[in-house]
């Protein structure tokens, strides 16, 4: 019997998958039409303001109070979601879904912005969204136009237990005075995830391949991050407790 086929995950720098797994159509269409019926409620709520408060409504407004709401709607309302809460619209939140890039890393607005401007002029532009869903449908990862061109991929973060990432385990608390002072701007979002997602399965690795890829890692990180640790710290306490001040700076 042929097993099933595991869902294409994301491959970060070390080339260690992560464990969340792309969002399939179905899901990513419930989750854009929240969205569109949060917008829509809140531009009914616009146009009937526009007509209580007396506003003379002809055709050329007309035109343009359409225009305008569809650009504020369908581009700055996901633009300002994704930027701001790192890749999660009210749809998304909803139904567990987020956009992040290719490498696994937050999005940013640019990335944000392509895919909005993309989606209203190419995937639900033109064809009323046919060409969303079949540029999806084919893809591996269930991308769609403004993804390919962005560089990103909707990942659902609501999975199974047995499919999430295993929790880090807890920082030296002897290192606590120096993780402090790390300078941790220079590290990329993709060798911190391929250095969490090493520690997260480091009991399922043979014991000299796990001693071999955690000084890797640690030897790249200390490339990025400053001061060096103290010496005598093992590759993998260094890389636990860099991700742990990482984790708690942004928490």
């Amino acid at each position: 019997m042929t097993p099933p086929e595991r869902d294409p995950g994301v491959v970060v720098g070390e080339a260690v998958e992560l464990d969340l797994v792309p969002a399939k159509l179905p899901t990513r269409g419930l989750s854009l039409a929240l969205d569109l019926a949060i917008i829509g409620l809140i531009e009914i709520v616009l146009l009937i303001v526009v007509v209580v408060a007396g506003v003379d409504i002809d055709t050329a407004l007309a035109t343009a109070l359409v225009v305008v709401l569809a650009v504020l709607g369908l581009v700055a309302w996901p633009t300002a979601w994704e930027t701001l809460t790192r890749g999660r619209s009210p749809g998304k939140f909803a139904f567990g879904l987020r956009v992040v890039r290719d490498d696994g890393g937050p999005i940013r607005f640019r990335h944000a912005l392509v895919r909005a401007l993309t989606g209203l002029v190419v995937d639900f532009g033109l064809l009323g969204g046919a060409v969303a869903m079949v540029v999806s449908a084919c893809s591996p990862r269930g991308q769609r136009v403004g993804d390919l061109l962005a560089g990103t991929v909707v990942l659902r973060e609501r999975v199974p237990r047995s499919t999430r990432a295993r929790e880090l385990p807890a920082p030296d608390p002897a290192l606590a005075g120096w993780a402090s002072t790390l300078q941790l701007a220079a590290l990329p979002d993709d060798l911190a995830l391929a250095a969490r997602q090493f520690l997260g399965r480091t009991r399922e690795l043979d014991p000299a391949i796990r001693r071999t890829l955690a000084e890797r890692l640690a030897g790249d990180v200390a490339t990025r991050v400053a001061p060096p640790p103290p010496p005598g710290v093992p590759a993998e306490a260094y890389l636990v407790a860099v991700l742990g001040e990482r984790r708690r700076r942004s928490g």
